[in-house]
């Protein structure tokens, strides 16, 4: 059964950028800043917005060079 990457509240995805060794550098307006000194680019959050879209999950995903799995076994662990 395929799981989908909607409902995540932004808690839970904050947890999981620290759990993927992220650091909070900044907060600018309405959206977070967070690094990883091998990232090319910062990954960015909207703060006020929960759930966090889908679009912006796998966004996400993609610039953290993670599989969809990984994340769903954080989910479930």
């Amino acid at each position: 059964m395929a799981q989908h990457l909607k409902n995540i509240s932004v808690q839970t995805f904050r947890k999981y950028l620290e759990w993927k060794g992220l650091k909070h550098i900044r907060t600018n307006g309405g959206h977070e800043i967070w690094c990883r000194s091998d990232l090319k680019r910062p990954v960015v959050i909207q703060s006020h917005i929960t759930p966090v879209p889908e679009f912006i999950v796998k966004q996400v995903l993609r610039t953290l060079n993670v599989e969809k799995q990984d994340f769903i076994d954080f989910l479930n662990s």
